[in-house]
């Protein structure tokens, strides 16, 4: 396929079938004789590179509408994780090699990692997404990002005005960096650990040094390619000798677990956390609550979006998961959703707690805000407190907003309910009779049917929403919300079709830039086993 060919639609990196395309960027003019063609891999496969030329650039698309406010967030990721530099990545497609959980100790307590040097398929992805936008345009076409971060950490250190990033660092500094969390020995407060690549063990000693590490300031030490920075010598010679993080079972467990690692990545055992002694936060209710869990995300890109993904494990009561939430059967016509399962168990679980809250008297616990609360739902409302408030958030809750009418006066909200669908009526119709007593009639219609209780503004709504639809067809919104069948939570916004509440009034760039954001979506699963998310912002 040419660069300059129209596209069928979004390229996901997912798809079974296997197809190929051509990438095309900008090029520094003595790469020009040695670029590349390459065929984006799927995350489960292999890279497969080959030779053919590189083209210009096609000009940006102008056709596509769409996109949102959240453009500042996307472009502060995109500039913190790669730095300044753009074309260094079309030359540099291996994204193999050892990893920093590789050389640092296998009792940290938590790990992130920094992969300058990911996958073919992520790193050209990932800088086809940055052209996208004005912020991060100009900062990817630099030639090397290690340089652009050094020059930000001299801004910020005086001491290191002396350093030459081309003289001192560049001749050995790799493109991955590692940091751990470690328990500190005989107690105390847990210490950190850098693992950075080194393409010269020579070169970086003396590198290093010059950046003020070493002697009194902190230990140096070595291993498959790695210099490991500690806060003493004994510590680094220590960590250099210690069994690797990646051979930890529940690690490498909870990574296969997540999949491809990306640009970014991260793994924190919640239970080691908790045990460790970090002064008075070890006794803090919250550390107690997520004893035996362990964190996992990584930070990765397609030519289409970029993703957050994450999965905790351990933690939860085997054998309990909630029903999936259905949110692809809402109208077509949908244009924002938020779906869960399981808040009306969670709240009859946690309601001994409420009351417990409702009864204290400190201003600071909120406890006469909660009291007043539950009393005016129980004398004014006439609720019966928490049975009623668990048959309308039921087993699954869904929020709906339709296009229609999006921008008037009334717009088209609705509330779908998998719950006892005679007690939620009779809920509501208590409810109803309250607040038409009050100075104008409630604007609430129902409908039910299938063990589902619906709520909207109008009746015509809460009949289309009665009769399902086909949201989980559009192309959109399977990018936006993967795994959508089989998701206990999701959100979903169409920025294309909401953009007309938010798109006037944008200064001309600045709209430019959010219409490139094409929708946001989020979904995931929790029960016994633990739970996963995806966070997804896809893009025109």
């Amino acid at each position: 396929m040419s660069p300059d060919a129209p596209r069928n639609g979004p390229w996901n990196p997912r798809d079974e079938q296997d197809f190929d395309r051509t990438i095309a960027y900008r090029v520094p003019r003595a790469a020009v004789d040695e670029a590349r063609t390459v065929r984006l891999p799927s995350w489960s496969e292999q890279e497969e590179i080959g030779s053919a030329t590189v083209v210009a650039p096609p000009p940006p698309e102008r056709g596509r509408r769409g996109r949102g406010w959240i453009i500042a967030l996307v472009a502060a990721v995109l500039v913190g994780v790669v730095g300044g530099g753009g074309v260094w990545a079309a030359s540099k497609l291996s994204g193999g090699g050892t990893q920093p959980q590789d050389v640092l100790p296998a009792n940290a307590l938590a790990y992130v990692r920094l992969d300058l040097d990911p996958s073919a398929g992520q790193k050209l992805a990932l800088f086809g997404i940055a052209r996208k936008f004005s912020a991060t345009r100009d900062s990817f076409a630099g030639d090397d990002p290690r340089e652009a971060l050094v020059a930000a950490l001299r801004k910020d250190a005086p001491g290191l005005s002396g350093i030459d990033y081309a003289r001192d660092v560049e001749p050995w500094l790799g493109d991955r960096v590692g940091l751990a969390v470690l328990p500190a020995d005989g107690g105390g407060e847990p210490v950190g650990a850098l693992a950075v690549q080194v393409k010269d063990e020579a070169a970086a000693r003396t590198g290093i040094a010059k950046l003020g590490v070493g002697g009194e300031k902190g230990g140096l030490a070595f291993r498959d390619g790695y210099a490991i920075i500690a806060a003493g010598q004994k510590l680094a010679d220590e960590y250099a000798a210690a069994p690797p993080l990646s051979g930890e079972p529940r690690f490498a467990g909870d990574l296969r677990a997540l999949g491809e690692p990306g640009v970014l990545s991260f793994w924190m055992d919640l239970e080691k956390i908790a045990g460790a002694r970090w002064g008075e936060a070890a006794s803090a209710p919250v550390l107690r609550q997520v004893k035996g869990m362990r964190f996992a995300g990584a930070l990765r890109f397609s030519g289409d979006y970029a993703e957050l993904a994450g999965i905790t494990r351990g933690g939860a009561v085997p054998g309990v998961r909630p029903e999936p939430v259905k949110i692809g059967e809402l109208p077509a016509s949908t244009v924002a959703a938020v779906s869960i399962s399981g808040l009306g168990d969670l709240l009859r679980e946690q309601w001994p707690s409420i009351e417990q809250a409702a009864t204290g008297t400190a201003i600071s616990s909120g406890g006469g805000v909660i009291r007043e609360t539950l009393d005016q739902a129980r004398t004014r409302y006439g609720l019966s407190l928490p049975d009623d408030l668990v048959t309308l958030l039921g087993r699954t809750l869904t929020l709906a907003l339709d296009e229609r009418d999006l921008d008037g006066a009334l717009p088209r909200v609705g509330a779908v309910i998998t719950t006892d669908t005679a007690k939620a009526r009779e809920v509501v119709d208590r409810l109803t009779a309250h607040l038409n007593g009050m100075e104008r009639p409630a604007d609430i219609a129902t409908a039910e049917g299938d063990g589902r209780f619906l709520i909207a503004g109008t009746q015509e709504y809460a009949d289309a929403l009665k009769g399902g639809g086909t949201l989980g067809e559009s192309e959109t919104f399977t990018l936006a919300v993967p795994d959508a069948a089989d998701a206990t939570y999701a959100v979903y916004a169409d920025l294309d079709r909401l953009e007309k509440l938010y798109l006037d009034g944008l200064p001309v760039q600045a709209r430019a830039d959010v219409e490139k954001l094409r929708a946001i979506g989020l979904s995931g699963t929790h029960g016994g086993d633990g739970s996963t998310f995806t966070l997804r912002v896809v893009f025109n």
